[in-house]
């Protein structure tokens, strides 16, 4: 029997979300039996109460605000409690049109994908602005280098994955989950697949990009965070080869003037190329560090994951 859970994580969403719940699909080819879960992030407008006089089968809430990540967390862990074999997110503003959840599935349940992404085409999404269209394009680019995935829409929070992904997902950043969850499964070697959706009219601003420079420092910020916990030997090997080459250029300047009768002066040049040098090293041996450490991060992962496993085999409590 295939279980589906379609979470959504919400903050003061009163207004939105029963309109959000009307469109979900209750049957889908395939799927058994689907449900839906609201998280409710802190809210202060009622969400909880009217999740649940909606016909909600499970309401999480948080006694304050912790953030969509945090929220997002939780939805995976209550529902794979709630022994779901395919988990859905979407959000509570009715911005994902839910009639593309099957479209969404239909690779975990052909076995073809481990997570499902609902592809905007934000190059030409008509609620973007020009200059939000290309942030868009190229954050998803920089992502895909990142992950080592094809993303052409790495902020889409629309998405599907299976049991053992949610399982296998961990979520640091408070900021969002969408960006250090696809490096993660890159890292991890899942299967990931983008599909295109439709998107809704806009119903409120969006509550993660406050400005655009408030989205590129969070976003540059989240992305490093996450590449280098899951890749650090590429980034320190990169930074520390570029700073020895840094100090290479000016030792050659240096020995090339003492060669050619220039033995006054220069001394900063050789000062300079030796921090460098001596810099870059040091980069070169905290990335081997960092490597080692990153090991022990997938063992611990691993021990986490099987943790998990065995406590999603308990029945969920009534």
């Amino acid at each position: 029997m295939k279980k589906l859970i379609v979470q959504i994580p919400c903050f003061n969403e009163a207004a939105t979300l029963p309109q959000t719940l009307t469109h979900l699909p209750r049957r889908i080819p395939g799927i058994d039996v689907i449900e839906i879960l609201v998280i409710d992030d802190g809210s202060r407008d009622g969400t909880a109460e009217i999740a649940r006089a909606s016909g909600v089968h499970h309401v999480v809430r948080f006694p304050r605000n912790l953030g969509l990540a945090a929220a997002f967390t939780a939805g995976l862990s209550e529902s794979i409690r709630q022994g779901a074999d395919i988990i859905v997110n979407t959000d509570a503003d009715n911005q994902y049109d839910a009639k593309d959840i099957p479209r969404l599935i239909e690779p975990l349940l052909a076995g073809r994908a481990d997570i499902v992404v609902g592809d905007r085409q934000v190059g030409k999404l008509e609620g973007f602005s020009w200059l939000k269209q290309r942030l868009q394009v190229l954050g998803s680019w920089v992502i895909g280098r990142a992950s080592a995935l094809h993303t052409p829409d790495a902020t889409s929070g629309f998405r599907a994955m299976t049991r053992n992904a949610a399982l296998r997902t961990f979520v640091s950043t408070g900021y969002s989950y969408t960006l250090e969850t696809l490096i993660q499964a890159g890292a991890s070697r899942m299967t990931v697949e983008f599909v295109p959706i439709s998107v809704n009219p806009q119903t409120r601003p969006s509550r993660l990009m406050r400005s655009i420079p408030h989205y590129i420092r969070k976003s540059t910020i989240t992305i490093l965070r996450a590449y280098t916990m899951y890749r650090p030997l590429s980034v320190f090997l990169a930074l520390g080869f570029a700073l020895i080459a840094a100090g290479i250029v000016p030792g050659i300047r240096f020995l090339y003037l003492m060669t050619v009768g220039q033995r006054v002066g220069h001394i900063q040049s050789l000062i300079f190329a030796a921090i460098c040098i001596i810099v870059g090293f040091q980069v070169l041996l905290i990335g081997i560090v960092a490597d080692l450490l990153s090991f022990n991060r997938k063992l611990l992962e691993e021990v986490v994951y099987r943790v998990r496993e065995l406590e999603s085999d308990r029945k969920p409590q009534a």
